[in-house]
């Protein structure tokens, strides 16, 4: 998963319906292919779903969570330098928010250590 941050605002998405927790909003990214790296997925996922291409990304958490349905294991990276045009080029919503509206969002509980430490690491930004 990436965190675009562009100006103080992160770009999020809305899962589509028929989807896994659809509804929800989310970071961009996605499936990894087998044998496809981390950071090659990253870029492949942010690229054709947002029309987003950046520099280069640090990992800044792993999450391994279970959902009723599924377990799953994310990695978050921040993606640094962040340029295009943020759309939802899959049909989905998706917006630039600041980490205030972040929080009113309703997201995977999967993604809720990360957003802690995004509200520890970016609190100048609310």
């Amino acid at each position: 998963m990436g965190i675009l941050l562009r100006e103080g605002r992160i770009l999020v998405a809305r899962r589509p319906r028929g989807t896994h927790l659809a509804g929800m909003w989310e970071l961009p990214g996605g499936k990894r292919r087998p044998g496809e790296e981390l950071q090659d997925t990253l870029r492949r996922e942010i690229e054709e779903e947002t029309g987003v291409r950046f520099r280069d990304a640090v990992l800044l958490h792993r999450e391994e969570h279970a959902y009723p349905e599924r377990a799953v294991e994310l990695h978050f990276f921040l993606c640094r330098d962040p340029e295009g045009p943020g759309e939802g080029r899959e049909g989905q919503e998706v917006r630039w928010v600041t980490l205030s509206e972040l929080d009113t969002l309703e997201m995977p509980a999967g993604n809720q250590r990360l957003l802690e430490i995004l509200g520890e690491q970016l609190a100048d930004e609310r």
